[in-house]
């Protein structure tokens, strides 16, 4: 598989930068889409399936199945991502969905925009992110990684959207990651435009339309600017892993669901 150590879900702590204001003025055009207006599994056009056992990266306790309606279903214009609990002769076990556009879409610069509602828990992280089609410059971080959003749902962060890429240069293994933490009270109770403008000079990431951060091209080597090469999107739900379980996973919160409305990429 295409990822071995992953950063996802495992961010504790993030360096603020301060916003800078948007620069791109050319108009975008959509390119790929899915607004999840049909009933059954993600669109097998545009998606495919992470299937990984508990425990591989992260310490992540959940199951990630393939094409299983449980963890993954679009009706009413939406896709659910569900996270479920399974306990079985006294022991429990978890099982969810991590879908991706690998082999399908991947894209070198855009605007990506995804609206939509995270999974509430303690013990969760719900996550929207890109990650490098190939490993170019060398296995995780040195070709990067670009997390449009994650949500975990314990402490303050209960009230916070973390907006990160890790490279070699800056990645949390060495506590230097390049990220924004941004306040959004109660972030599950409500959908949300998550976007990011991508070009061969910056990084910026909004939500809602705002513009929260820039991250900018340092002009160095591709350690510390890997975008330049084809990335994939991802969206999952995690449980129970080194960041979203620091605090355990609390039992009530499960069937756990991501709503996404729509997924769009322009260029």
């Amino acid at each position: 598989m295409y990822k071995i150590v992953s950063s996802v879900c495992f961010v504790a702590l993030i360096s603020f930068t301060n916003p800078s204001p948007p620069g791109h003025h050319k108009p975008w055009r959509l390119v790929w889409s899915d607004e999840f207006d049909y009933t059954g599994l993600p669109d097998s056009t545009k998606w495919g399936y992470d299937v990984w056992p508990p425990g591989r990266v992260n310490d992540e306790k959940q199951e990630y199945l393939y094409k299983d309606t449980s963890t993954v279903y679009a009706s009413h214009g939406f896709l659910r991502i569900t996270a479920n609990q399974v306990i079985k002769n006294g022991d429990t076990s978890y099982r969810s969905a991590r879908i991706v556009t690998k082999d399908k879409g991947a894209w070198t610069y855009g605007k990506m925009e995804i609206r939509a509602k995270v999974a509430r828990g303690r013990g969760l992280c719900s996550a929207v992110w890109m990650f490098p089609a190939e490993q170019k410059y060398g296995n995780w971080p040195h070709s990067g990684e670009i997390d449009i959003m994650e949500h975990i749902g314990w402490g303050m962060n209960k009230d916070s959207i973390f907006q990160t890429v890790h490279t070699g240069a800056y990645n949390h293994v060495i506590g230097n990651q390049r990220g924004k933490r941004v306040f959004v009270e109660d972030p599950p109770a409500d959908f949300h435009v998550y976007t990011i403008e991508w070009t061969s000079e910056y990084i910026d990431y909004s939500l809602d339309g705002q513009h929260t951060f820039r991250v900018s091209n340092d002009h160095k080597t591709t350690e510390e600017w890997p975008f330049n090469i084809p990335y994939f999107l991802i969206m999952n739900i995690s449980v129970g892993g080194k960041w979203e379980g620091a605090k355990g996973i609390d039992p009530a919160i499960f069937p756990a669901t991501m709503l996404v409305d729509y997924v769009r990429v322009y260029q």
